[in-house]
């Protein structure tokens, strides 16, 4: 089973004025028994909230994966790209090149996208946008590869902090 957080990036979902939409469609498409939600927050559009939030996550080690919706446009308050960046150890760019690749063929909107994907330690971390059309649309281009990528990252934790 593979544990993962949401972390969902709205300055008026956090003011409790607009609905987690884009949360729910990340659930819906990491179910049990394969996928456990372990953590989920929403924050306002402040990337050193968003930095310091995937940090921590990544570095409790309850988390393999953090999924972010929200932020990835081309706004002036859209700063999570940079604010997961900040984060990561280590870019994945081929992930976030083939949602973006693959969303371009329902929407030219897609090359507006400035997701990224990424490694912190032994998390994965992906960046979404904040519709719930265009979290399952990307999920579903990573979702073959997703559980392969997860096992590698904790085979390697494993063989670095047996238990």
């Amino acid at each position: 089973m593979h544990r993962y957080a949401i972390l969902t990036v709205s300055t008026s979902g956090a003011q409790g004025q607009r609905e987690d939409t884009g949360g729910q469609a990340i659930r819906d498409k990491l179910p049990p028994p394969d996928y456990e939600e372990v953590r989920y927050e929403i924050v306002a559009d402040d990337e050193t909230t968003i930095t310091e939030r995937i940090r921590e996550w990544s570095d409790s080690g309850e988390v393999d994966l953090i999924v972010t919706t929200g932020g990835t446009g081309m706004g002036r308050r859209d700063v999570t790209p940079e604010a997961a960046s900040r984060a990561m150890d280590r870019e994945v760019p081929g992930m976030a090149e083939a949602m973006r690749a693959e969303t371009l063929r329902f929407t030219p909107m897609a090359m507006l996208s400035r997701s990224v994907v990424g490694i912190r330690g032994y998390t994965l971390i992906i960046t979404l946008p904040g519709s719930p059309r265009g979290v399952g649309e990307c999920l579903d281009v990573v979702l073959p590869v997703l559980p392969h990528a997860l096992e590698l990252l904790q085979r390697e934790s494993v063989q670095e902090h047996p238990r």
